[in-house]
């Protein structure tokens, strides 16, 4: 995290600077939200982590993991004193959310799971499959809002291994095999009794990047559900419900910026960042 402290400006008092929203994700898959928090927001500042350091997350032990984002929290709340935090990462989410909410008590989180009840409330065949890395597709937290939400629907649960990082291929390099993609979706496609998969649940944030080549090689057409915008809405609904909303004075001249764990972002993840409106701190 080294790098992160060159973004703190030297021109104003600490406390008097515009309190950004956080947007964490392992990667590049929060872009996706906070591409609708913008729309939604236009005039609050964002901070982007990317914690490429430890990308892909779905290699790591939960409690090792656990630790890391609770240690890394601990950090970038204190250095950037987000007036919230979106975890714009299923994986993430699903594993650490309460606990940062139990370690960090005075601060709004707002988490990234798995669209199960708008899909159970939206299927007509009653088949859905959740497509996701094997980290949240293992999770009890995902066999829970299964059970609370979709009682009456088949939920197959999908976890690819290599999706995330197609994906992460695709937004810097521009291409991505298209064959590699069709093997991954494969088998959320169910037929049983004469109905076929009609919603698939993208429930991680870099997968939507991937939606019109998963649609191009899909072997019929599903409605995908992204979450991103509903995620977006929640943080700004929890802005306003704290008087804390979107007002003009709150952006500042401060630019949005990008932080990578790693402290060695390649010159296509550069970038892709300035694609997105943010400077690299």
């Amino acid at each position: 995290m080294t790098e992160a402290r060159t973004a703190r400006p030297e021109s104003k008092g600490r406390d008097q600077l515009p309190r950004p929203v956080l947007m964490f994700d392992s990667g590049i898959g929060g872009l996706t939200v906070l591409r609708e928090a913008r729309v939604l927001m236009p005039n609050r500042r964002f901070v982007y982590i990317a914690d490429d350091a430890a990308f892909p997350y779905g290699a790591w032990e939960e409690p090792a993991l656990r630790e890391r984002i609770l240690a890394l929290f601990d950090d970038l709340l204190q250095r950037y004193r987000p007036a919230i935090s979106v975890i714009a990462c299923n994986t993430a989410s699903t594993l650490a959310i309460e606990a940062l909410r139990e370690a960090f008590p005075g601060h709004p989180f707002v988490g990234t799971v798995p669209a199960i009840k708008p899909a159970a409330e939206r299927t007509r065949s009653g088949l859905v499959s959740v497509l996701a890395t094997p980290g949240t597709v293992k999770r009890q937290y995902t066999k829970d809002l299964i059970g609370k939400w979709a009682q009456k629907c088949h939920v197959r649960l999908v976890g690819s291994d290599r999706l995330a990082g197609l994906a992460e291929i695709y937004m810097r390099d521009g291409f991505v095999d298209e064959a590699a993609v069709r093997a991954e979706i494969a088998p959320c496609f169910m037929e049983k009794d004469g109905a076929r998969t009609d919603i698939v649940v993208l429930a991680c944030t870099h997968y939507p990047f991937l939606v019109n080549r998963m649609r191009k090689t899909a072997p019929w057409p599903v409605d995908w559900i992204d979450p991103a915008e509903a995620i977006a809405r929640r943080a700004a609904s929890l802005l306003t419900e704290g008087g804390d909303g979107d007002e003009e004075h709150l952006r500042g001249a401060e630019p949005d910026i990008a932080v990578f764990t790693s402290g060695r972002a390649d010159f296509a993840s550069r970038r892709l960042m300035q694609g997105f409106g943010l400077v690299m701190a």
